[in-house]
This record gives C-alpha cells, sequence and structure tokens, in this order.
C-alpha cells in the first residue's frame, strides 16, 4: 500500500479547518463583550455537552447498539436493533435528543437556576453547540494534519506495518482508506463541513432557547419534550439515510441541516425569545397602571395593600431588564402600538420616589 503525497492545497484546507473550529471562541467573547453576559453560562454550555453527549449519552448508545466498539460481545438488544435499520436510525436519533436536551434542562434548572435573562438561553446555546463545532472539527483536522505530516515524511508506513501484524486485512484496509482520503481534502470541502456547523450551531442555540422557556415556567414544560422530538427527528433522519432506509444524497442531508436550524432557530427566537420582552413590558404596564391609581388615591389602607405591586415594580426597575427593555424602546424595537409609560425615563422612577413620600 502505498500513501499519497499530501498537497500544498490540502496542507492550506487543513489548517483553514483548524482556525475555523476555534472561531466559537471569538463568537462566544464578541457575545459576551455586546451583552454584557456573563462567560460562564458559555462555559455551562460546553460543559454539558461534553458530559451529556460524550461522557454519559455515547458510551450507553455503545453499549446498546455497538457493543464490540467496546470490546463486548453482541447481545439480544444489540441484534435485534442492528437487524431493523429504521428502528437503529430512532436509536441513533433518540439518545441525542434525550440526553442533550436532558442536559439543557438539568443545567437551567440547577447552575443556571438564578440566571432568568432570557440572554442566558443564547449563551448556553453558543457553549454547547461551539464546543460541539471545535470538538467535531478541530479533532477532525488536527488528525488529518498529523496524518499529512506522516505521509509525507514516510513515518506512516511503520504504523501500518505494525497494524498489519496485529488485527485483519479488513481493518488495514479501511484505515489506509481513511488516512490516504487527507491528501484529497480542500478548501471547498471545508468550507462544506464549516456551512454545515454553521445551521447545527442554529439549531442549538434554538433548542437552547426552547429548554430554557421550558425550564424557567412551569406552564411551558411541554416545551421540553418538543426539543427531545426536534433533536430526535433531525438526527433521525441522517440515520435513516446512514442505514439504507431512505436515500439521499450529501446535499440534499446538508439542506435538511438548513432548514432544520433555521426554522427552530428563528421559531424560537420570534415566538419566545422576541415575545418574552414585550409579554414582560405588557405585565409591568398593567402593574404601573395599578399602582398610579393608587398612589393618585392616596388610600392608606389601599397604598398598604398595594405595595406587592410596587415591590415588583422597583425589582423591575432596578435590575438589568429595565434598562434593557429601555434601550429597546430607544433604539426603536418595540411595537408602535405598545402601551409603555413604564419604560419613561421618569415615569416610573417619580411613582416610587411618590410611594415613598406617601408611605412616609
Amino acid at each position: 500500500m502505498e500513501f499519497t503525497k499530501v498537497g500544498a492545497g490540502s496542507f492550506v484546507a487543513i489548517i483553514l479547518g483548524i482556525i475555523i473550529a476555534i472561531v466559537p471562541i471569538a463568537i462566544a467573547l464578541i457575545w459576551k463583550i455586546r451583552k454584557k453576559e456573563k462567560f460562564t453560562t458559555v462555559l455551562v454550555g460546553a460543559a454539558a455537552f461534553l458530559l451529556f453527549a460524550l461522557v454519559i449519552e455515547k458510551p450507553i448508545q455503545a453499549l446498546l447498539i455497538m457493543p464490540t466498539s467496546l470490546g463486548l460481545p453482541d447481545h439480544a438488544a444489540s441484534i435485534f436493533i442492528n437487524s431493523r435499520p429504521a428502528l437503529w436510525a430512532f436509536v441513533v436519533g433518540l439518545f441525542p435528543g434525550v440526553f442533550e436536551e436532558t442536559g439543557r434542562f438539568i443545567a437551567f434548572k440547577t447552575v443556571l437556576r438564578k440566571r432568568k435573562n432570557k440572554e442566558t438561553s443564547i449563551s448556553y446555546g453558543i457553549g454547547h453547540g461551539g464546543f460541539e463545532v471545535m470538538y467535531i472539527l478541530g479533532i477532525t483536522f488536527v488528525e488529518y494534519l498529523v496524518f499529512a505530516v506522516m505521509i509525507n515524511t514516510g513515518s506512516i508506513d511503520l504504523i501500518m506495518s505494525q497494524l498489519a501484524a496485529t488485527t485483519t486485512p479488513d481493518v488495514v484496509q479501511a484505515n489506509f482508506d481513511a488516512i490516504n482520503a487527507t491528501g484529497s481534502i480542500t478548501v471547498g470541502s471545508v468550507a462544506l463541513m464549516t456551512f454545515e456547523r454553521i445551521f447545527a450551531v442554529l439549531f442549538h442555540i434554538g433548542a437552547s432557547i426552547i429548554v430554557f422557556y421550558a425550564a424557567r415556567d412551569k406552564e411551558k414544560i411541554w416545551l421540553y419534550p418538543l426539543a427531545i422530538l426536534l433533536h430526535t427527528v433531525l438526527d433521525g433522519i441522517a440515520g435513516l439515510s446512514m442505514a439504507g432506509v431512505i436515500s439521499i444524497s450529501t446535499w440534499g442531508l446538508e439542506a435538511i441541516v438548513v432548514v432544520f436550524g433555521c426554522a427552530v432557530f428563528f421559531g424560537a427566537f420570534f415566538l419566545l425569545y422576541k415575545k418574552d420582552r414585550i409579554d414582560r413590558i405588557k405585565a409591568m404596564e398593567s402593574l404601573y397602571n395599578s399602582a398610579l391609581e393608587l398612589t393618585e388615591k392616596a388610600d392608606p389602607a389601599e397604598l398598604k395593600g398595594g405595595q406587592a405591586i410596587i415591590s415588583t415594580l422597583r425589582q423591575y426597575y432596578e435590575s438589568p431588564l429595565w434598562k434593557k427593555d429601555f434601550e429597546a424602546d430607544e433604539k426603536g424595537l418595540l411595537p408602535a402600538d405598545l402601551q409603555r409609560g413604564v419604560l419613561s425615563e421618569d415615569g416610573l422612577y417619580n411613582l416610587l420616589e411618590k410611594n415613598e413620600i406617601l408611605g412616609d
């Protein structure tokens, strides 16, 4: 077996792939600076992916459907699943759906439970999806770089001869084909992988938004199983293609990732993330109007009974949320017909001050 020398073009493509693999770090830093978000939220997203997808999910999935990859013999369940391609594809899709979405849900319910601002969901998604990019592209292209150097220096021949002495010809051939493909890497193939990863990250950010609201609001808990379903369907389609149940070209699979990633991201963004601000302003506006009536009447008994409303308004005014809502209004990002007296620069402050005076 003779390896094809790796040309300069492939080396450039491989190095480009490694550079692209670390771009998520820059995106996370830009997001942190622009939104004044805590970088630890991004790190929690990355850690949750590492724990739930790689440490927990992969070994359990391998034990169930690919025990031989762990050096174990096939068992009744693995034989049953592998003899039914559609079932195999379902399991392949279900595992990431259950484990990754559960990882998000647990993170929002535990270490991130006190971070109620909606930007937390995107920060987590950047960490989760960004780490997946770094893991997949980073490991892939670093391996290619090592293979390229070893092929061009001739050191790969010694490794292949050692492999031939300890394993079967089929395994040797499979490894040869995989390593020899290093020389066929182009800038175009790197661009295709990057293109697919962009929309995969959009999916992860969208799924993070969905699960964030499921964890924050008991009435929206149904969003958690919805995220599992969406993730299962996306990975399940790829599984059906891998199992030969359906025939989809590489471009067809890429198109599915693009459509699915956009649909989940923009659906979550506009139906949950953006709507969250409007719902909050409407709720605060209602409380603001009630508080105005209380202070205008200046009835001591009613003022005392309405202190819960005043307290809620004060917490809102003193939190970063009021400032962000105010800035959104200043930038013209709110609907023109939205009632928002609570965002007037002096209105809420004067109301709270008047309440203090009346209370004295």
